[in-house]
């Protein structure tokens, strides 16, 4: 007879708007023991699987604290109170929670004042586009409720009660195997039960197989980036694409085969999860509101059953480059690549451009290494990293009364450079094969050029030096790593692209809105960002947009995030930052050449 024996759950730890998938392990009437499910429409001998999920109220009011939120609150803030900032971000669980959290949290109180200050529209300018689920922590269901789950057949919420047990009550919230848990459900501890039933009475053969979760916690955010104008006009942390701007996001989104515990103990494992981490990921991702997206560690699986689907909801088209598996040893569904999205209102795709390096470095070693170093040269050039280059025609003109009529092109690279530390030959050799296949695209159609990626090399290091300054000095420390002598004659490492980099604007910047602020955040030396990748073991910048200087001019940027804004007791991922890296977004106008 068909029997549950085990029901588990991945996290007991519930989070708003993430799927929580019980795993049950049943035996069918032959003994074999699976997972597989059983539904009403596909019985075993007249039986089948019968789920449900109960929200349990109990009597006792219950705060979440907003730092630890697998911890009940202890103490408020009242300064949040009368900012009138959500209320969930109000509460913490012990008097060091909320001092440990202060210098992070007092941004909030500014930020309250300075909203209230500019245009009394405080609620919409602090907290962004992205963080409207979770605002309001519902100790007696009240809070406000998110975009609408299905969560089985019944009504999510029957005015009947189901069951009340002393001080508590059950209502059943769904009747699938899979549930989301909403704003409704935070504070609260849900119920999974899975009975046998039988196929022609619908009664239940045997006692129902049931688990308890923790309380639900309001998926936590980050604190919202705004973008900061570097034309000295405010934009109010608001884009308006109708301005024939258009802007561009570059991020690496740590996939899920990189995501372990091993690398990234600090992170609760509820929050290194995918299943967590793809919504956190997709909530910011869709808040910035940007034409052009450019992934990194995108897993091929992941692109094809989440990226590519859930963007194209927000109106992407999708491209993508999978890794070569040359080394790889993993699943190929597993490996990943780059991933180039852009809004069809806004662009059309005109052409796609695949570089795979390894492909380069089988040309470059029959061409110049001896048959003696091949198997050696290969070994060292062969890592599967790749490119995706992306030719787009806006829809939208900006351009003045002598260009009515001309296609306005934009050439969009999207890479991740190699990571190993110690093969500086390789990464630069890398770069410097992306450019010289750029310079052929631009030259044969005089197009503006964006390069975006996790390039794996900080500010100063030859390949940063030979984006954005064309070359690399000779005597760069970096070319001291060469033993396949495919960087001599150093002279030859330079490009013709007039590449700047977006982010370097910050330390061109005159005074103006937050102009001190984002200054503190760049290295006089480089001009980049102090880092863009943070994590127990290394924090520094590895990632750019380059953009065509003679094209293309910077109107704002996304505002980089200070230390001080990172919990801190960690470091990246985090429940509130779902990547290890974080992401940077520029608006670019586009303008006329200058006439040769």
């Amino acid at each position: 007879m068909l029997s549950v024996l085990r029901v588990h759950l991945p996290s007991d730890i519930p989070i708003v708007g993430c799927e929580v998938s019980p795993y049950v392990l049943i035996r069918r009437p032959d003994k074999t023991v699976t997972t597989d499910d059983v539904p009403e429409s596909l019985p075993i001998d007249g039986l089948f699987l019968r789920y449900k999920w109960y929200r349990i109220h109990s009597d006792k009011k219950v705060a979440i604290c907003s730092v630890h939120p697998s911890e009940q609150a202890t103490l408020q803030c009242l300064g949040c109170v009368k900012a009138k900032i959500p209320v969930a971000k109000s509460y913490h669980c012990t008097p060091k929670c909320f001092s440990d959290a202060w210098q992070h949290h007092r941004v909030l109180h500014e930020r309250a004042a300075s909203a209230v200050n500019e245009n009394g529209n405080e609620e919409e300018d602090i907290y962004g586009r992205f963080n409207n689920t979770t605002s309001t922590v519902n100790n007696n269901n009240n809070s406000t409720s998110v975009q609408a789950v299905a969560n089985g057949t019944t009504p999510l919420y029957p005015a009947a009660v189901t069951q009340r047990n002393g001080g508590e009550t059950w209502f059943e919230v769904g009747r699938s195997k899979t549930y989301t848990p909403t704003a409704d459900d935070i504070g609260h501890v849900l119920k999974f039960e899975c009975v046998v039933v039988d196929l022609e009475t619908k009664s239940p053969v045997g006692p129902a197989s049931t688990i308890l979760t923790s309380r639900v916690i309001p998926a936590p955010s980050p604190s919202p980036r705004r973008m900061i104008s570097v034309t000295n006009a405010d934009v109010s942390g608001h884009l308006d694409s109708s301005s024939g701007t258009f802007t561009v996001l570059s991020y690496n989104v740590l996939c899920e085969s990189n995501a372990t515990s091993d690398l990234y103990g600090y992170c609760p494992s509820w929050a290194l999860s995918w299943p967590y981490r793809r919504q956190n990921l997709l909530r910011e991702i869709v808040g910035y509101l940007a034409d052009i997206v450019c992934l990194q560690e995108v897993q091929s699986d992941h692109f094809e059953e989440f990226f590519a689907p859930e963007l194209d909801k927000h109106g992407y088209q999708a491209l993508f480059k999978r890794r070569t598996a040359e080394v790889y040893n993993g699943s190929n569904q597993t490996i990943d690549g780059c991933a180039t999205f852009f809004r069809r209102d806004r662009f059309s795709h005109v052409k796609k451009y695949e570089v795979e390096f390894n492909k380069a470095a089988q040309s470059l070693t029959d061409a110049v290494v001896p048959n003696a170093q091949k198997k050696t040269a290969l070994n060292r050039l062969v890592k599967d990293n790749v490119a995706l280059i992306v030719v787009l025609e806006a829809k939208f003109s900006n351009q003045g009364a002598d260009n009515l009529g001309k296609r306005q092109l934009v050439c969009v690279a999207n890479t991740h450079v190699n990571i190993q530390h110690d093969l500086k030959d390789v990464k630069l050799w890398q770069v410097h094969t992306l450019l010289k296949g750029l310079e052929k695209i631009a030259a044969s159609a005089d197009i503006p050029m964006l390069v975006c990626g996790d390039f794996n090399s900080v500010p100063g290091s030859a390949p940063h030096a030979l984006l954005a300054i064309g070359k690399v000095d000779p005597m760069h420390p970096d070319l001291a790593v060469d033993p396949l002598g495919i960087l001599r004659p150093a002279t030859k490492l330079t490009h013709t692209l007039p590449l700047v980099s977006a982010y370097s604007s910050f330390a061109r910047m005159g005074a103006g809105i937050g102009y001190e602020q984002q200054k503190r955040r760049v290295d006089p030396n480089t001009n980049e960002p102090l880092f863009t990748n943070c994590t127990r073991d290394f924090i520094g910048t590895l990632d750019y947009i380059f953009y065509s200087a003679d094209s293309l001019t910077v109107e704002s940027l996304l505002e980089l995030v200070d230390e001080d804004s990172l919990r801190k007791d960690t470091a990246l991922p985090s429940p509130e930052w779902s990547s290890d890296h974080i992401a940077l977004l520029a608006e670019f106008r586009c303008q006329p050449r200058a006439r040769r």
